[in-house]
């Protein structure tokens, strides 16, 4: 029997103990989309379902050794990149992407954890936005990291100068705003804006942007379009989130294999 051949899709990011966030969204997600996860852990933390209490940032070089290692065996389709933990981290991601400028890389720029915990300092958001950002062919941030990246207000502002740092295209998620629907944006240079509205889900969740960010990455291995991988991850995350459940005392996790039950 022949094996297909899957997109591969580097992912970049922590790992999460708790199981909802993380290198294993990543990997649920990847899995569940017909993609194979390369990862490649950026930080440990001390967290569960409530809260992040501790980063623990690996060593970059180290981290780089590994990822060289993997291009040299594998064809990556795709990037994902979640939380770094440093400005170190950070500055090493980036010199890396500037060496494969034909990979659709996606960031999802993870700032604070959903107990509130800040996971970024001002340097490894500067580093975000100077080293980063320009590499990105999307970045999901949801519309409290889309003000804390730029220090704007209005979104529309947030995303235009986000791409006049050089990202090829901003999703801004909008579970945090005031409205009764979750309303996502996708910007593009020169474009209109493109608006879908969710029904709002009753619980919150840990690891939903993991998840969207993921599903996106998906999409641009398989060689779909920004705007087909963007629509694709939304309905995905949606039905996992929808799905969802509470396995300790904190945030609900979406459940990614919800196809496969």
């Amino acid at each position: 029997m022949q094996t297909i051949p899957k997109p591969i899709v580097l992912s970049i990011s922590g790992h999460d103990p708790s199981g909802g966030a993380g290198i294993q969204a990543d990997i649920e997600v990847l899995a569940a989309l017909g993609c194979h996860a390369a990862t490649v852990i950026s930080c440990l933390t001390t967290q569960d379902s409530c809260n992040v209490l501790e980063l623990i940032p690996l060593n970059p070089q180290q981290m780089t050794d590994q990822i060289d290692l993997l291009f040299l065996d594998y064809t990556i389709h795709a990037i994902k990149i979640g939380l770094l933990g440093s400005a170190d981290t950070a500055l090493a991601v980036g010199r890396l992407l500037a060496r494969h400028p034909e990979i659709p890389v996606v960031l999802d720029p993870i700032l604070a954890a959903g107990g509130g915990t800040v996971l970024a300092s001002q340097q490894l958001i500067d580093c975000l936005v100077r080293q980063i950002i320009p590499h990105t062919t999307l970045i999901t941030p949801n519309s409290q990291e889309a003000r804390k990246l730029t220090g704007l207000e209005s979104l529309d502002d947030c995303a235009d100068y986000l791409m006049q740092k050089g990202v090829d295209a901003v999703l801004i998620t909008g579970t945090h705003e005031a409205s009764t629907e979750v309303i996502n944006t996708l910007y593009r240079p020169a474009q209109s804006p493109m608006k879908w509205p969710w029904p709002r889900l009753e619980n919150s969740y840990h690891g939903s942007g993991c998840t969207i960010a993921s599903a996106s990455a998906a999409g641009l291995a398989k060689g779909l379009s920004i705007e087909e991988a963007v629509i694709s991850a939304q309905q995905y995350t949606w039905e996992s989130l929808a799905a969802g459940w509470q396995p300790g005392k904190g945030q609900h996790i979406p459940n990614r294999q919800f196809r496969q039950q």
